[in-house]
Order: C-alpha cells, then structure tokens, then sequence
C-alpha cells in the first residue's frame, strides 16, 4: 500500500476500492494557540482517516517527544542554572545595603521636605505681615487725609476743631478768592447772602469726607473721636443753608430758583428734615 500525506478532506472518486491515504502527522502549532481547547481540537478532526487507537498513540509518542526535549534542554541549561545559584550567593548582603542606602536617602528627603514646609510658612507669615501692614499704611493715609480735609473745612467754615468759630476771616476770604469764576455765575446774588456755588461746594467737600469715614471704616477710634467735628461741621452748613433760604425768601424769579437750588443742596446731604424745618421757620 502506497502511503501519502493529504491536508483536507477531498479524496479521489475515480476508484472507490482505492485505499484510504495516510493522515498527515499533528502540526505542533496547533498546539501553541493562546487559548487552546482539548474539545475543539479533536472536534476539527472528523475528516481525519485515523482509527481513534492510532491518534491515542500519536499523541502519546507527542507528548514523549515534548519530555525528551524539555529534558535535553535542562541538561543543555544545567551548568548554567547552577551558575545561577551560586550568583546569587551573598546576594543578602547587596540587598541590606541597597535597603540601608534606600532609608537614608529617605530620611534626607524627609529632612528636606520639613525645611520646606517650614520655609513656605514663614513666607506665607511673612507675606500676611505684610498685607497687615500694607492695610494699616492705606489706613493711616485716608486718617490723613480725613484729618487734612475736615482741618481745610473747618477752617472755610471759620469753626475751629474745639467747637469755637474762628473768629479770623482769612480763610473765608482765600475762599472767595479762589471762587471768583464760580461767583461770577451768581453775579446776580446780593453781596449780602452767601453765594450758591459755596455752599454747594462745602455741602460736596462734607460728603466726600463722609465717604472717606464709610470707607476707611467709621469704627477705627481716630474716627470715632472725629464725629463731633463732622458734627460742628454739619450744624454750620445747615445753619449756612438756612441762613440762605431765609434770605431767598422773596417771591421774584430770581429768588424762587435760588431757593430750589438750595433746597437741592439739603437733598444731596439727606437732610430734607432740616429743609422743611427751615421753610416753615421762614414761613
């Protein structure tokens, strides 16, 4: 009987007494698949002309094949495998002194990782410092300025800082002086009444110095002993502004404009109580 490979399972149909061929022997591939099963390999050998007696035995001689190898490559590698033993010999000693070195090291970055920290504290203490002081600068110069301004208006309002009218005029006169262009729109005013654009000029500046209070914070004890000047100081622009109102009493053009100009001014300072105070008393 002539014995020849074949890979599939197409056989000649040109005499049915030939005799079968002789399977191919098991690829070893199809043993290396990743996920090899057992079941599905022998399912995908239905058209193999093989007896089950016959593959039970080429497996057999398989898997002898497969020791025979793993055994002569063991005593190919054997020198080699006891070489490594004995490198690794004494290998104790080099793992503790990588360990101890490991542990220094650790302790130094520690060390350096506190100095850090304790770095970065002090600035950001430094730096708080600093905002606290950069805060009580801008503090101490709105106190002076408040200070400069209310000085400056008590001194236009000839009051002094101890509750006595500056009995001096010079400052007044300086204030005229200085607005002459602002008088020059009133020049129809009698030279008798307080001119219009200085009252709402000193109702302007005791506003300001208002706002200066509100924002610097009016709880500060500098500004706490300042209210009783803020306070001279209004009580001599609402007596100024009713002074004014009761001399633009008339009935003419000229005198009813003044009047709701200086009746704008007390709105401005949000004293519309003491307004309707001083008309009636004018009435």
């Amino acid at each position: 009987m002539n014995r020849f490979y074949f890979g599939g399972s197409d056989t000649s149909n040109s005499d049915d007494d030939t005799p079968l061929p002789y399977p191919k022997p098991l690829a070893r591939s199809a043993f290396l698949t990743p996920d090899f099963s057992p079941t599905v390999f022998l399912s995908s050998l239905h058209n193999r002309h093989q007896t089950l007696e016959d593959l039970r035995s080429e497996l057999r001689t398989r898997s002898q094949e497969l020791n025979k190898e793993l055994l002569d490559l063991v005593n190919d590698n054997y020198q080699d495998f006891l070489g490594l033993g004995g490198s690794l010999r004494g290998g104790e000693e080099k793992v503790e002194e990588v360990r101890v070195g490991l542990l220094g090291f650790k302790r130094e970055v520690d060390t350096l990782k506190d100095k850090v920290e304790g770095r970065r504290k002090e600035v950001e203490g430094l730096l708080e410092e600093r905002r606290a002081i950069a805060k009580e600068v801008r503090t101490g110069r709105a106190l002076l300025e408040i200070d400069s301004r209310l000085e400056e208006l008590e001194e236009r309002l000839m009051v002094g800082s101890n509750g006595i009218e500056n009995t001096a005029v010079g400052g007044d006169e300086d204030d005229f002086s200085a607005s002459e262009s602002d008088d020059e729109s009133d020049e129809d005013t009698p030279r008798t009444t307080v001119p219009l654009s200085r009252l709402r000029r000193r109702a302007q500046q005791f506003l300001y110095i208002k706002r200066l209070f509100a924002k610097t914070g009016p709880e500060h004890p500098f500004l706490i002993k300042q209210e009783e000047r803020m306070m001279r100081i209004r009580q001599t622009i609402l007596l100024d502004l009713s002074s004014a109102l009761l001399q633009a009493g008339g009935q003419d053009e000229f005198s009813s404009k003044r009047t709701l100009d200086i009746l704008g001014i007390y709105r401005d300072m949000g004293e519309s109580g003491d307004a309707l105070t001083a008309l009636r008393d004018r009435r």
